[in-house]
């Protein structure tokens, strides 16, 4: 992956039919996904970058769209 907003997509497409919607869309709210999701999410944000997710990192904000979570990888690098 070029980018980590590709990789972070990438990740996104195996559990949903379009992963190409808007930076900012609410993947939780809309019901795209759900908590199952979320704990896979962050084993991949682990993995792939390299970083312990901190029990106070476990916020909504970090993990509802795409734009929040490329914000927060990029804030833990």
């Amino acid at each position: 992956m070029s980018t980590i907003e590709d990789a972070v997509r990438s990740f996104l497409g195996q559990f949903v039919s379009d992963p190409d919607v808007e930076g900012d869309h609410d993947l939780f709210s809309s019901g795209m996904v759900n908590s199952l999701f979320a704990m896979q999410l962050v084993l991949f944000v682990e993995k792939q970058y390299g970083i312990t997710v901190a029990n106070e990192d476990l916020d909504y904000e970090n993990f509802k769209s795409v734009n929040a979570i490329v914000g927060f990888i990029q804030s833990k690098q």
